[in-house]
């Protein structure tokens, strides 16, 4: 993740870098953890904000979209960014808590499967993908002439990334798969391992061309009669033919909603909206502007 400056009367906290302890507690404080798929983008829609209202301050850590949730839970947080939706289990939670959230959908994604540079492969076809992932395809040298075993670089089972390829995939990850922080640990694993072959959001490589650096975007190919597909084609991506893409939330303590308000209309505004769109995300063209 990169350091961000801070803005003349903002405090921007991030993880590692900042406690959120040390950001105000007034009614213009805003406390948002979660995903590290939005965590950047978080970051920059924060800035700019904060440069058009300058007296909030909005304290931001990543830590997977599971966390997030749970501080929402535990009073920790306003907003819980997350790159998958409330599990059935944590919706009753919620109940049982009797805690009212709103949820606000504001971007798509797109999961992107990288390899080493130098790995003799383009694409992959989501039932190869799926053996290389549960453990099943341990060698590369069953689909290429790369003959050295395969290391899997994944995130931990609290990642919202994580547990969506699970889903879209239906399997079970593999024991031997390597547990990550984030995208940029994921990366640099790859980048380091000619073995190597992991999944980052589509949007963090995007918005940085020099994280992708030393590391190849794999075309995916799912049905029939469809050519394989990049993460980064857009038009892809409008027209739902890209087999790893999902919506990315924002869940809400109706309590704070008031003081959040603000900064959701801010992310609906046109600056907002090309602020996501420059980073790498793409649009949902029925989203209102204002709420």
């Amino acid at each position: 993740m990169k350091k961000r400056s801070l803005i003349e009367g903002t405090i921007i906290c991030l993880l590692g870098v900042l406690s959120l302890t040390s950001c105000s507690n007034n009614t213009n404080s805003i406390k948002m953890k979660g995903s590290d798929t939005e965590v950047n983008l978080a970051v920059n829609l924060a800035e700019n904000f904060t440069k058009l209202d300058p007296t909030f301050s909005i304290a931001i850590s990543g830590g997977g979209s599971g966390l997030g949730i749970t501080s929402l839970m535990n009073g920790q947080a306003d907003i819980a960014n997350s790159s998958r939706p409330l599990s059935e289990e944590e919706k009753q939670q919620f109940k049982d808590l009797n805690i009212a959230i709103k949820t606000v959908v504001f971007a798509e994604d797109a999961t992107a499967f990288v390899v080493h540079k130098d790995l003799p492969l383009d694409e992959i076809d989501t039932e190869t993908l799926s053996k290389i992932l549960s453990g099943e395809i341990k060698n590369w040298s069953e689909i290429t002439e790369f003959k050295y075993p395969i290391n899997i670089y994944g995130r931990q089972s609290s990642s919202g990334t994580h547990s969506f390829v699970k889903k879209k995939l239906k399997i079970e990850f593999t024991n031997a798969a390597k547990e990550m922080t984030g995208n940029a640990q994921i990366l640099e694993g790859v980048k380091a391992d000619k073995t190597g072959i992991g999944y980052v959001g589509a949007g963090y490589v995007a918005h940085d061309p020099s994280a992708s650096q030393g590391v190849k975007i794999l075309k995916i190919k799912d049905k029939e009669g469809l050519g394989a597909i990049s993460p980064l084609d857009q038009s892809a991506i409008n027209a739902g033919t890209y087999f790893f893409q999902r919506p990315l939330y924002q869940f809400i303590l109706a309590d704070s909603w008031e003081k959040v308000r603000p900064f959701i209309n801010f992310e609906r505004s046109e600056s907002g909206r090309q602020l996501i769109s420059d980073h790498g995300y793409y649009i949902l063209e029925n989203q209102k502007n204002e709420i």
